[in-house]
């Protein structure tokens, strides 16, 4: 347990249910389910038991069931990838996510992608959205047209310089229909480059395959862009080189041209709830990318190029586990405008989540009021193409996989995948609730912490034992 020096903040409640946990027959065993899912901030809680048995004689090799464990419950990891949700799981989510990507730019056979991928043409891409309105920002040397010049951390950064006249609306439906954007974004990069090589849409198809891997992320003032990962392959995919014709010079050309033709139609909007006040209305508009399109070649090792393979791989899975919260609104939804002065939402995120609020009633197909909270987005923070290298749920398995294969080695049970193995193993699982008490939060916090002390120190010792052992860092 952590020392008593640690415990001297905490409120009296947090620090009685600590005393009381310390002192229960179960401490141990709760401290154990704690560390098993890294200081998961919001576990699950599973109540069932299973039974594994010699498939031939009947006899019973081994039982477990909740019946036994502190509380009568199994406590396993939420998997919540926010890490304003929990910090334990999002590190584990924007691991899985650095893998994946990583698999597609350097090749990994397990993955799903050979090493020769890194000889295909790469670029990674970033489109943003327009202006709603100038902002105060950092622009460089110079200051902010507000004539000051804003710190690194200056609260008002992204924040409108006149907020009467930001166009709010326009901001919260851009962010709403990213995804559409896009959508199209990825048709007319297929049409982009067949015509850049000289080929019909189906021949360039028949010769070439375009894969992808993108993350979502919020602007200080609120509005999504999307960093992306666009790879040439051949017609099979990252096994097969793609043709000649397919250069990096051909494929950022494409980018640029297909960005700047997509559009999206929002048709005009009018609502009136009381026929005694003036109707709601929104004009048709017509969303666009943003100016700010920025298309760089991966490097393998930094070579000339500015960005490279490790590089692009942490930056996508860091931004993976963010949201909307760090523009400073909430990660839960909110249904009414007196919830946004509960919780203390700043003037700018609370503004673009009031225009969601208002535009509901005029588009609500588009489920504004559901993702308020989001800023309006109501898309997939990563996806990638079907090819561009492993899966997510494939990666989750794999770790599920090795977490089995050492119970089993513990409990000397035979594997289930082995032709020879004859055992059989019932299982049955039932939710039963979620969360922590106060101490056992406290708990959490502390294993979380010590997790992470323990990442540093192994990562900063890392060079220094392969040096010792004659390989480069």
């Amino acid at each position: 347990m952590t020392d008593t020096a640690t415990m001297a903040g905490l409120d009296p409640a947090t620090l009685a249910d600590v005393l009381r946990l310390a002192g229960s027959d179960g401490f141990d065993r709760i401290q154990d389910q704690i560390r098993r899912t890294g200081g998961c901030s919001d576990p699950i809680h599973l109540q069932g038991s299973t039974v594994t048995r010699d498939a031939v004689s009947g006899q019973v090799l081994h039982t477990y069931s909740t019946d036994t464990e502190p509380g009568g419950r199994l406590r396993v990891a939420c998997g919540n990838r926010r890490a304003s949700r929990c910090p334990s799981c999002a590190w584990t989510y924007a691991g899985d996510t650095y893998h994946l990507i990583r698999a597609g730019l350097v090749g990994d056979p397990a993955k799903g992608t050979p090493p020769t991928i890194r000889d295909h043409p790469r670029v990674f891409a970033t489109l943003t959205a327009p202006s709603f309105g100038p902002v105060h920002n950092r622009p460089g040397d110079r200051p902010c047209r507000c004539g000051t010049r804003h710190g690194e951390d200056a609260p008002e950064l992204g924040t409108p310089l006149d907020p009467a006249s930001y166009d709010y609306a326009g901001a919260v439906l851009w962010n709403n229909h990213a995804s559409e954007l896009w959508r199209y974004f990825t048709i007319y990069l297929r049409r982009e480059i067949a015509k850049r090589a000289g080929l019909t849409q189906k021949d360039a198809r028949e010769q070439s395959r375009v894969s992808f891997g993108k993350v979502a992320e919020y602007q200080k003032r609120g509005a999504v862009h999307f960093h992306a990962v666009i790879r040439f392959d051949g017609p099979d995919g990252p096994d097969d080189p793609p043709p000649a014709w397919a250069t990096l010079d051909l494929l950022t050309d494409a980018i640029r041209a297909a960005a700047d033709r997509v559009t999206v139609d929002v048709p005009p909007a009018r609502h009136q709830p009381d026929p005694n006040q003036p109707a709601i209305t929104q004009p048709a508009r017509t969303l666009r990318w943003g100016t700010q399109l920025d298309v760089q070649p991966i490097g393998a090792f930094g070579h000339g190029e500015e960005i490279t393979e490790a590089a692009v791989a942490s930056y996508v899975a860091k931004y993976a586990t963010k949201a909307a919260e760090t523009t400073g609104t909430v990660d839960r939804r909110i249904g009414n405008k007196e919830a946004l002065v509960l919780l203390g939402v700043p003037d700018h995120p609370r503004r673009l989540i009031e225009a969601c609020l208002d535009l509901h009633p005029l588009y609500p197909e588009r489920k504004l009021l559901d993702w308020a909270h989001m800023l309006g987005f109501r898309g997939h923070f990563s996806t990638k193409s079907r090819r561009y290298s492993t899966t997510l749920g494939a990666l989750r398995q794999v770790r599920a996989d090795y977490r089995a294969a050492q119970q089993r080695d513990a409990l000397g049970l035979p594997d289930p995948d082995d032709e020879e193995a004859t055992t059989l193993t019932l299982a049955h699982w039932t939710y039963a609730g979620h969360g922590h008490t106060p101490g056992e939060s406290w708990l959490a916090a502390n294993t979380r912490r010590d997790i992470q002390r323990n990442r540093e120190t192994a990562r900063e010792e890392l060079p220094a034992l392969l040096e010792l052992e004659g390989i480069a860092a």
